[in-house]
């Protein structure tokens, strides 16, 4: 027979030397070395259940720590009686299986054995994927670390799930996971789902180490999330090992970008590049004609967006003349937006914006098949690699509408409509309600939602509560002359406009395609390694401010002052000190918010009456959204999403 145990007796000789060689502790890690014990109080029994092989690392005591290497092969000597029951549960394990259960201490997510090392010798030596184990979880003490926190996160989503091969390295993985398998935060998972998710996970880590994934930092749960990200997990199911090694090639930069601490570039104004000298002195070749497409999630006549973003594309259209072909599509998400798309790329367009964060999952689908295709989506704040994301600094021109409303208050209050909670929302309601604070510190701004019940039913509940003066977010429709966007004031049916943001598309638009003209825009894709995300604001005069003539001079000099001073940078409506609700300190005198910390606004500014809403509080497209963009733990928690300027 072969003797089994010599061949992991050699195993685990050459796992010490190399331990000790490198400086490593050779031997198991014990649990009691490293856990304190007044946690052994806070515990919780999971049962007999299958525990990954993989992250069984140590032992409970100190008992037979010394009896086996690091991954769990044996050291003592083949003629000793531990030598000899090793082998008999080797046997057993050929003969018929190991049926008896370990018993194993579970904490952050790694299994420490009380009873039955050997036996995980045995599987480990023979390469099984799971250990069945009746085991007793530990919990930490929360201290707000990045580690106890995606811990935590972990806990939640086996409550549900009953998974814990999966590990994330950023926070609000699991509950992403959640909502990409069609799931609300607190559905239970069938065994049926349960099974199939484990069993496509073994083949997707076998893919992913295919490609060389053990080099990465990033965990094999990461990649998998980009995956069905990309592809849904349904395109997961029934893959054979070859396929699914070419398609993680496809999207590899997606996962390598997983690795970055900071994965988002942003990009807060239009970056002019020195032209060579060779440049200057030669003749220009005749540009090459761009065709480029703008695909909405609806129609002008029905969305105030979808008609801002495509007089963005008729202005376009007239500023390049013959150097430019434009193609609008709408109402992509009433079929597939991946269709749609691939329809747009068809017909000869090489150049695609989405105008949507609703698009984004498709527009990012169809980048990763489409190389060769510049595509760039309307959403802020997201990692990824093949799509460029625009938005603009709206915060900046709210902060003085507030300012406006706050001078026009007196003692009265302020309202303000928001439609759903998604990154760059939030910024712009609290910068609202700091340019009230700063000229009329007596004066609360009430908040609500129209993508609870609808803009009417907003305006009426503000209404009722005596609440006239409002700033409401609902973009005029083509064809409208609507009066509620921007600051009004309103009395019954009738609305006075007093001042207006404009978002200016076609600048923004002209500013890209002069780019991609001149290749810059291309070079700059090359040149780095994160996500880059546009944010540019009033400097790059892609936000504007409309004030009503019947606005007092003094009320409209004031708007032109902060307009001047944010421009010029010297003015920022983030500017500490500031305080959320409930008098919860942000920021001090002395300090400024960064960028990282205005887009992942989660909180409200302290003269804020209202809450943001909960996600079941939402309309089927505010769900949609928020699901894509939408603020949450994933972003806000410590040691979420990093960004760099």
């Amino acid at each position: 027979m072969i003797d089994y145990y010599a061949d992991a007796q050699r195993r685990g000789q050459k796992e010490f030397r190399s331990c000790v060689s490198q400086g490593e502790h050779p031997y198991l890690p014990r649990l009691d070395d490293f856990v304190p014990q007044d946690y052994m109080t806070n515990v919780t029994d999971l049962g007999t259940i299958q525990v990954p092989a993989e992250l069984i690392v140590g032992t409970r005591t100190s008992g037979r720590t010394n009896a086996f290497s690091r991954g769990f092969m044996p050291l003592l000597d083949s003629q000793t009686e531990f030598a000899t029951k090793w082998r008999d549960l080797c046997e057993a394990h050929l003969a018929e299986g190991i049926r008896d259960p370990i018993k194993a201490y579970e904490y952050l997510n790694r299994f420490y054995v009380e009873e039955g090392n050997k036996r995980v010798s045995v599987l480990k030596f023979f390469d099984a994927a799971s250990v069945t184990a009746q085991v007793t979880r530990i919990l930490p003490e929360r201290n707000g670390t990045k580690e106890i926190e995606l811990y935590y996160e972990f806990v939640d989503f086996y409550r549900v799930s009953k998974l814990n091969i999966l590990e994330f390295s950023k926070p609000g993985s699991y509950a992403s996971l959640q909502t990409l398998m069609g799931k609300a935060p607190g559905d239970l998972w069938t065994e049926e789902e349960r099974r199939d998710f484990t069993a496509d996970y073994y083949y997707f880590q076998k893919a992913y180490n295919a490609n060389r994934g053990s080099q990465l930092v990033s965990t094999v749960g990461d990649a998998m999330l980009a995956y069905i990200k990309i592809y849904g997990f349904g395109e997961l199911r029934g893959k054979d090992g070859t396929e699914l090694k070419k398609q993680l090639a496809k999207v590899w930069e997606e996962i390598r970008l997983l690795q970055e601490d900071l994965p988002i570039s942003v990009k807060l104004t239009p970056e002019e590049k020195e032209q060579g000298i060779l440049a200057k002195v030669l003749p220009k070749a005749a540009p090459k004609k761009i065709k480029a497409a703008f695909v909405h999630d609806k129609t002008p006549a029905f969305s105030g967006w979808t008609y801002g973003h495509e007089l963005g594309r008729q202005h376009v259209s007239r500023v390049f003349g013959d150097e430019l072909e434009t193609t609008a599509y709408f109402n992509a998400m009433d079929g597939d937006p991946l269709q749609t798309i691939e329809t747009a790329i068809a017909d000869g367009n090489t150049v695609l914006f989405t105008t949507s964060p609703r698009l984004l999952p498709a527009s990012l689908r169809a980048a990763v098949e489409h190389p060769e295709i510049i595509i760039l989506n309307c959403s802020l704040n997201k990692s990824h690699r093949y799509i460029r994301t625009y938005y603009s600094r709206m915060y900046e021109a709210k902060f003085i509408m507030g300012a406006i409303a706050g001078s026009l208050a007196g003692g009265n209050h302020v309202g303000f409509i928001c439609d759903y909670p998604i990154f760059g929302q939030v910024a712009g309601i609290n910068a609202f309600a700091l340019g009230v604070q700063m000229t009329n510190p007596r004066a609360k701004v009430f908040l609500d939602w129209s993508a609870v019940g609808g803009i009417a039913a907003a305006t009426k509940r503000l209404t009722d509560q005596g609440i006239f003066l409002i700033s409401s977010i609902d973009l005029p429709k083509q064809g409208e002359k609507d009066p509620r966007f921007g600051l009004s004031l309103v009395n019954g049916d009738k609305q006075v406009n007093l001042a207006m943001p404009m978002w200016k598309w076609g600048v923004y638009y002209e500013e890209i395609l002069r780019q991609i003209r001149d290749k810059s825009f291309q070079t700059e894709y090359k040149e780095s390694s994160k996500a880059l995300n546009y944010y540019w604001g009033m400097s790059a005069n892609v936000i504007g401010l409309h004030c009503s003539d019947r606005l007092p001079d003094s009320t409209r000099k004031l708007a032109l002052m902060l307009k001047d001073g944010i421009c010029s940078g010297l003015f920022n409506p983030f500017q500490g000190p500031l305080y959320a609700q409930g008098g919860k300190l942000i920021t001090s005198s002395q300090q400024t918010l960064n960028l990282e910390q205005i887009i992942n606004m989660d909180w409200l500014t302290e003269n804020i009456s209202g809450s943001i809403p909960a996600y079941e509080q939402l309309t089927p497209v505010g769900k949609e959204t928020v699901n894509i963009v939408g603020i949450d733990s994933s972003e806000s928690a410590p040691g979420g999403r990093g960004i760099t300027i």
